[in-house]
């Protein structure tokens, strides 16, 4: 009888450590399993250029953070879809190449769920302000472009600025981690509201500042409230049309006294020394930003000098603004309404790449910073063209004025200073990702950010869980079956001894 129920003995063990086997073996093969992939596409048609964003994500971990990459970018060749208005069918042919290079990228069995979206903003705003029958047009035929390629699109529009400011935002700190935070024991922490970040960007067209405050806002217009993995947000943001980089040197040069003499000159102190190019008065006038004289006549030749003066540069520059604010208000320029500046900040797109040139971005004082572009703006053409020598000739043209303008919209417009300066961080990628507008509004758009908390993290996919169940469940079994087995073994032998 002993024997007998060795042996039985024996089989449970034998069935249990088969069935502990198995649930191993399962484990192994769904951990060694890659991950499958899901893919989004967003396209920033800016003022100046159009790029397009490809990310990707593990699919089922939507509601993650810090789990979205971004694969590639993709610059289309050309000006930004603004620029097709009299050509609209033009806007949507130069995205084609994008899209081509985006199915190399996506698997062609994800290709019709991938979403794709096309955000446009300053410079389409613009238009829209100028012609809304053009925008419109020109909003079609990209649509159509995309519309015929295996994708999941999901519309193109125009962005508020504030849109903008907020989608950039959240874009930093999604990157980040500052809104929310993973920690090994598998819960979900909120770092402190300090660690949050602001974000500074400068396009082509437009300039936004948004970052959290630290006192309630007066002035609702600056206000986006967001709801973010179960924590509420009121950040000031404001969008600056017509302060995007390029419109206010254009602003810049027209403000530009010109001479009375037969053949009009202009002469430009942020242009160095020597430089010397012709431009006629329909370009100097053909931006909405830009005001044109009743006098003006569109074939009129102007010839513009550099001057090289760093002084009469920056205070050219500051005229392009209005410092002035209404009484008991904080402003930052032109009386809109900005409480100030708080924590850190985050700056790019312009802000960085006019910094960048001069190598400033690394975190110099601002001391250090006003030297170096001091210095660049009193040197000759030649000097900057031996400086920067890989370099465009119209960024060594604009290497001054960029720069300038650049400092005097965060020191004077946003009214930083030499304590707060510090905290400016100048960035073109955070965690392998370009930084701006299109990743924040793709979470947002795809609901990727969930307004409330995520409660745990799941470890292991479905078929592990399942596998994993049904296994202990006969680990149990087995194992009271073996209990069962040697309390009879143990019973049957203080019988026999009795």
């Amino acid at each position: 009888m002993l024997r007998a129920v060795a042996g039985s003995s024996a089989a449970v063990l034998g069935a249990l450590a088969v069935a502990l086997f198995l649930l191993l073996l399962t484990l192994a093969r769904d951990a060694a399993l890659p991950a499958r992939n899901r893919y989004g596409l967003v396209f920033d048609a800016g003022s100046t250029h159009t790029s397009l964003y490809i990310y990707r994500w593990p699919a089922g971990k939507e509601n993650g953070t810090g789990i979205v990459s971004q694969v590639e970018a993709c610059s289309v060749q050309g000006p930004g879809i603004s620029s097709y208005a009299d050509n609209p069918a033009g806007a949507g042919a130069s995205l084609k190449p994008c899209l081509d290079k985006a199915m190399e990228v996506v698997p062609a069995e994800q290709q019709q769920e991938t979403p794709t979206y096309l955000g446009a903003t300053a410079g389409m705003r613009l238009l829209r302000e100028q012609n809304s029958s053009k925008a419109e047009q020109v909003l079609a035929e990209v649509a159509k472009a995309i519309g015929q390629y295996p994708v999941d699109f999901r519309g193109a529009r125009i962005l508020t600025g504030n849109e903008e400011g907020s989608f950039g935002w959240v874009t930093v700190n999604y990157l980040l981690e500052t809104l929310i935070k993973w920690s090994f024991t598998g819960t979900w922490s909120h770092p402190p509201a300090e660690d949050v970040v602001g974000a500074l960007d400068l396009g082509g067209a437009s300039a936004q500042i948004t970052f959290l405050p630290g006192t309630p806002l007066s002035d609702s217009s600056t206000r986006a409230l967001l709801r973010l993995y179960g924590t509420n947000y009121s950040i000031y943001t404001h969008s600056y049309l017509c302060y995007g980089l390029q419109q206010a040197l254009k602003m810049l040069l027209a403000s530009l006294p010109q001479g009375n003499s037969s053949s009009p000159q202009i002469s430009h102190p942020c242009y160095p020394r020597g430089y010397q190019e012709n431009t006629t008065t329909a370009e100097l006038y053909d931006s909405p930003c830009v005001q044109a004289p009743s006098t003006a006549s569109p074939a009129e030749s102007l010839t513009v000098t550099g001057t090289g003066d760093p002084a009469a540069c920056s205070a050219a520059i500051e005229d392009l603004f209005n410092f002035s604010c209404g009484a008991n208000q904080s402003c930052g320029f032109n009386g809109v309404y900005q409480p100030p500046v708080r924590g850190a900040f985050f700056a790019f797109s312009g802000l960085y790449h006019s910094l960048h040139l001069l190598n400033l971005t690394g975190g110099q004082p601002l001391s250090v910073v006003n030297a170096t572009v001091r210095q660049l703006c009193n040197s000759s053409w030649q000097e900057v063209q031996e400086k920067f020598p890989t370099a465009s000739s119209r960024q060594r043209r604009d290497a001054c004025a960029a720069s300038s303008y650049t400092l005097a919209l965060l020191l004077h417009g946003y009214s930083f200073d030499r304590s707060s300066w510090p905290h400016i961080h100048f960035v073109q990628q955070v965690a392998n990702a370009d930084v701006g507008w299109t990743l924040g509004y793709m979470l947002n758009l795809t609901n990727m950010i969930p307004s409330e908390a995520p409660q745990r993290v799941v470890g292991l996919q479905r078929s592990s869980w399942v596998a994993a169940t049904v296994l202990l469940t006969i680990i149990l079994i087995l194992t009271f079956c073996l209990l069962t087995a040697v309390c009879c073994q143990k019973g049957s032998s203080g019988y026999e001894r009795l």
